[in-house]
């Protein structure tokens, strides 16, 4: 049986909790009331949860938290909390808390949160076991890794805390730039895990309008005027598989809510509707950007992040990653080869210098584009620098400019930023963190 230490000044509440939780016979549970005792509690045990209440007299949950934290204790804590305080609940997440319950519990949700905890834990202690000599013959399922080549030692653990983290089913945070292979390795995840048989569904927050978005992720029972206009929605399509969520950021507070509800209470609703719908879907949710940073703290939902953030993976992008470079080209253009029916032999030291030389923004995506250019500007033989099209060599030689001035420097980061998205000035702006007025009088 699961031991948790079950805190809080309320006696009424821990011997509820305990007789529930002795019911189900999987748990095995300690009480303490006096939450001055609780840190020689949890220097003489072991426990794999702790059930903690936040307003205590005394030491505070939060004070708790803290403790836990100087002391290096790697225990899943679940807060307990009224909800009027479901910020500070948020702010405990922020300070190490695995999820937080709101008073009165509901049990069956009380115990989906203590078995995602449990499933949380062992996962922590899977990785901390990982060896240091990894490889990718040692992945258990490299076949799913196949389509992202590196002989990087970083990327290679990261493929291998992918794995692990693929086979529990908790939900899962990958952030990175703009084409590092985000919705590559969440593939990789969904084909690792005991879902691969069901559909990996991939919605882009980007390619819809809010309102849309919502009823494209929930599906709809009515439309606006009230007439009958069922609309199944990306829940209903991935039920059973995996929804990778890309570009999150752009989702908006009121979407992001209802997905935060979805994470904790395995259910939704329709646009339009009430009615409850049960939902079996692992989640992947990715970023171009670290959403911790403070220019998102109004944007993003906290408890969102919090939730999300238990488990997340970094991309390092292809120029940390030079030794890669040649593999990644060698399989673009295999695929390139296949698409224009040409058979070119290869790829030049010279062409591989200058990728490795540029700083390929775009990353994985923009050396495809890269590559595709060059084979059809190619007849036979191998690809060379004669082989970009003049606008892929100006980029190039942008990425290779080393500025000498403020002016200068200033010039390249602003045409650099407009190549990078694609021409579009509201976007480029907001990148830079300046009007569109503003651009427009650097342009």
């Amino acid at each position: 049986m699961k031991k948790i230490l079950l805190v809080d000044d309320d006696v009424a509440v821990t011997n509820y909790f305990m007789v529930f939780l002795m019911q189900t016979e999987l748990f095995e549970p300690t009480i303490e009331n006096d939450s001055r005792e609780v840190e020689a509690l949890l220097d003489e045990n072991s426990y794999d949860v702790i059930l903690l209440d936040l307003d205590m007299p005394n030491v505070s949950g939060m004070d708790i938290l803290k403790i836990m934290h100087a002391k290096k204790i790697d225990i899943p804590v679940i807060i307990l909390t009224g909800v009027s305080d479901v910020d500070l609940a948020v702010k405990a997440m922020k300070h190490g808390a695995f999820d937080y319950l709101t008073k009165p519990v509901d049990e069956e949700h009380l115990l989906d949160i203590l078995n995602s905890a449990m499933e949380q834990s062992a996962l922590r202690n899977t990785l901390a076991e990982l060896p240091s000599d990894l490889t990718r013959e040692n992945l258990i399922n490299e076949a799913a890794f196949k389509h992202m080549p590196t002989q990087n030692e970083s990327v290679i653990r990261l493929f291998h805390k992918a794995e692990t983290l693929a086979s529990g089913d908790l939900s899962v945070f990958i952030w990175g730039e703009r084409g590092s292979g985000k919705k590559w390795l969440a593939r990789a995840m969904h084909n690792s895990s005991a879902r691969s048989e069901m559909p990996f569904i991939s919605l882009n927050c980007t390619s819809f309008a809010q309102d849309d978005l919502s009823v494209e992720l929930f599906g709809r029972d009515l439309d606006w005027s009230g007439k009958v206009s069922k609309k199944s929605g990306l829940l209903k399509v991935a039920e059973g598989g995996t929804l990778f969520i890309n570009n999150i950021e752009y989702m908006n507070p009121a979407v992001q809510q209802r997905l935060n509800n979805v994470l904790q209470q395995n259910e939704y609703s329709h646009d339009n509707s009430t009615e409850k719908i049960e939902c079996n879907v692992r989640f992947i949710v990715a970023s171009s950007h670290d959403l911790t940073r403070s220019v998102f703290k109004e944007s993003f939902s906290r408890e969102l992040l919090y939730h999300l953030m238990s488990n997340s993976l970094k991309m390092l992008p292809v120029r940390d990653r030079p030794d890669d470079i040649k593999l990644i080209a060698e399989l673009f253009l295999e695929e390139a080869n296949k698409l224009n029916n040409k058979q070119l032999s290869g790829i030049s030291d010279e062409f591989v210098s200058l990728l490795q030389n540029y700083r390929l923004p775009g990353n994985m995506h923009e050396m495809r584009e890269l590559i595709s250019g060059a084979v059809v500007n190619t007849d036979e033989g191998e690809l060379t620098s004669d082989s970009l099209s003049p606008y892929h060599r100006e980029r190039i030689t942008l990425g290779g400019f080393t500025p000498k001035t403020m002016q200068e420097a200033m010039r390249r980061l602003v045409k650099e930023t407009i190549l990078f998205c694609d021409n579009e000035i509201v976007k480029s702006a907001k990148m830079l963190d300046i009007s569109v007025e503003e651009l427009k009088r650097h342009i």
